[in-house]
């Protein structure tokens, strides 16, 4: 069998050949609408690749991007890659010393910026050591005024360079991109993918398996909601093209207004966000009395637990597949979205149970459970403990830093039972668990019953001290517009939902919730805040 190098450059140029026409339609940051074919983004991403060469961007030097979900950033994926410089994708979200830090600690030689992250970029300059050069996203002839030393127009640098470049070949070993984990305690760490692992996970992702939704090639008009610094648009930057699909992206504008508007327009099919997306969405249809956008089949969620609530709504309200997977920066794709074999069939109580699952076991990746000592626990959907991964697909360790991989596995943090088929149930974050008189009560079980409430937009539970229980949970919430502030009727409602010593005693009502900047709730912040030992009676 001939030994081909599995490498980025071999995706867009596949789908340049087989899906010239198939549109990418991409909001710009000024709101205005750019549409081309993967032809013709292929061809953009190989003037931008003799654009880095003409830049003296060497093989393996780091190039960064503080920038959003647009056709320029998406071009960067493969006009840097795919010459053997490394990709390092900025969170615009993350506090300034955290930016700082990512920067300084991937060597980032160049940054590409747009409109939104030109005055972040200005603010932070002096501190970035490594960074020699700037280049600004904008239309045609847009090059605004700016502190930054040589700021460069990146359509005029595409402008001046012609579009015959022969990708290399080499190593696929070698790093194609990285991103850094979003730091809830500590400094963000940096996950490197190499051009083999991004090319594997996009082969298991692109299968009909991995959603238990995707139809064939250009049928499908798929929507990444996940911004592009979240795990490469959780993949589907490659995998759209991979497949041929029809691929919209929102831009700056994630607000859930601005989605619906092109969701409708756009005839999206499957779109793909953080649970916090799809309760904005529904709380958008619900206040204004609009419509599940039509052509949308399947809903895909993943980076926290999504509450029974909403998968409920989706579902019975809307019609809507809703398909949840586990995953992390770490490890991209490692458990599929379609439920097992023969479940079709089975008691609408058994699929309820099944779709609040975080997916099965995927291709290419194994999964296991250990106890505190290390210990392998059954996969009985009973037994909980340490959620462990590998595969080809899974980090080792971090940029900079000791392998974090234990006999082979890395450990994910997260608390997980595993079910006899292969399904995977997140328990809570390892951190999050609450201990409570020598039992756990997870924190993330405890607020989805709470959003089961009405009156419920938001919970959170976080351990707090307890003279007696070492810990116990206190509940706080964000109450729906208009709603009553009614703690007694919150705990009546989780009696029967929860286990009884599972309830807290005392419930918090808040304005709202500090956020991550994934789009996850911050309890560090909560713990910081609202920390107190409880004083309540024993």
């Amino acid at each position: 069998m001939m030994d081909r190098p599995l490498l980025i450059s071999g995706i867009i140029e596949h789908a340049a050949t087989v899906s010239a026409g198939t549109e990418i339609v991409a909001r710009r940051i000024d709101g205005s609408t750019h549409r081309y074919g993967y032809a013709e983004a292929a061809r953009r991403c190989r003037q931008l690749a003799n654009a880095i060469v003409r830049l003296s961007i060497a093989d393996g030097d780091v190039v960064g991007s503080l920038a959003w979900n647009t056709h320029q950033h998406f071009e960067l994926f493969y006009g840097i890659s795919g010459t053997g410089a490394v990709l390092h994708t900025i969170n615009p979200r993350l506090f300034d010393d955290q930016i700082v830090y990512i920067v300084n600690h991937a060597e980032d030689r160049w940054l590409f910026l747009d409109a939104t992250t030109l005055p972040l970029a200005e603010r932070l300059a002096p501190q970035l050591e490594t960074v020699r050069g700037w280049i600004y996203m904008g239309a045609p002839g847009e090059l605004p005024d700016s502190a930054l030393p040589g700021l460069l127009s990146y359509e005029d640098l595409l402008a001046a360079e012609g579009d015959d470049y022969d990708w290399p070949e080499f190593d696929e070993r070698k790093a194609s991109t990285i991103c850094y984990t979003s730091g809830t305690t500590g400094q963000p760490k940096g996950v490197v993918n190499t051009h083999r692992s991004t090319i594997l996970s996009t082969l298991y992702m692109s299968t009909a398996d991995m959603i238990g939704g995707y139809a064939a090639g250009a049928t499908d008009t798929v929507m990444p909601i996940a911004p592009m610094f979240h795990g490469n648009g959780w993949q589907m930057v490659y995998t759209a093209p991979a497949q041929g699909q029809r691929m919209v992206l929102p831009g700056r504008n994630f607000e859930p207004e601005k989605l619906y508007e092109q969701m409708v327009a756009e005839r999206v099919t499957l779109a793909a966000g953080v649970p916090t997306i799809w309760l904005a969405l529904v709380d958008l249809l619900k206040r204004e009395r609009l419509p599940m956008p039509p052509t949308l089949r399947v809903a895909l969620t993943a980076g926290t637990k999504a509450p029974p609530s909403l998968l409920r709504t989706l579902r019975e309200e809307y019609g809507l597949g809703c398909r949840q997977t586990w995953g992390m920066t770490e490890a991209l794709g490692v458990t599929k979205a379609s439920p097992p074999p023969g479940s079709a069939d089975a008691a609408p109580e058994v699929q309820e149970a099944l779709s609040l699952r975080q997916g099965r076991m995927g291709f290419l990746a194994e999964l296991r459970l250990v106890d505190d000592q290390g210990r392998p626990v059954p996969h009985d959907g009973e037994s909980q403990g340490h959620l462990q991964a590998r595969g080809p697909c899974v980090a080792a360790g971090y940029l900079k830093q000791d392998p974090v991989a234990v006999d082979g596995w890395l450990p994910t943090g997260d608390i997980a039972r595993i079910h006899a088929d292969g399904s995977v149930e997140i328990v809570d974050r390892a951190k999050d668990v609450i201990k409570s008189g020598g039992e756990w009560i997870p924190s993330v079980q405890v607020e989805a019953a709470a959003m089961d409430h009405p009156d419920v937009a938001q919970a959170a539970v976080i351990g707090v001290p307890h003279p007696k229980w070492q810990e116990r949970p206190l509940l706080l919430v964000v109450p729906r517009a208009g709603a009553a502030q009614d703690a007694d009727a919150i705990r009546a409602h989780l009696a029967g939902r929860i286990a009884k010593w599972w309830i807290p005693e005392e419930i918090r009502f808040v304005d709202e919730l500090p956020m991550t900047a994934t789009g996850k709730i911050h309890k560090v912040t909560l713990r910081e805040r609202y920390g107190d030992p409880l004083k309540a009676a024993e």
